[in-house]
């Protein structure tokens, strides 16, 4: 599968709008390279969260490939790290995406199976899914 552009600088909307499309198709990884943009290019007080929010979808790429403990182990990291943002900048539902990955991670780390990434795939601004 051919990768995302890197280094692409876009505005948080866009961000979240490009890397919601490739949760939603299936493509967690592609949406991992999308936050590592924004966290590469955007301003020092939020390159925490977007790493975050790159460390979920890698979390989940890797539990979607069976790499279930290394998936939950960066889920869990990833909800950490964006917890400190409070309900969240750029729409962002801070809240739901750390229970998200918290219910993503107890569950792939107890089941030991991978997931279907597109139907785990979290609502980066509302309610979760999967």
């Amino acid at each position: 599968m051919e990768r995302q552009p890197e280094g692409v600088v876009r505005t948080p909307g866009a961000t979240v709008n490009e890397a919601q499309r490739l949760l939603d198709a299936g493509k967690p990884f592609h949406a991992h390279e999308v936050f590592e943009d924004a966290w590469k290019s955007g301003p020092e007080e939020e390159r925490a969260l977007w790493r975050g929010m790159a460390q979920l979808a890698v979390g989940l790429t890797h539990a979607a490939r069976g790499n279930t403990r290394g998936g939950a182990r960066l889920l869990l990291r990833g909800a950490g790290s964006i917890e400190a943002y409070g309900t969240g900048p750029h729409s962002l539902d801070v809240p739901g995406l750390a229970a998200w990955a918290r219910e993503l991670a107890e569950r792939v780390d107890a089941g030991g199976k991978p997931v279907d990434a597109a139907a785990s795939a979290p609502r980066l601004r509302g309610a979760s899914r999967g």
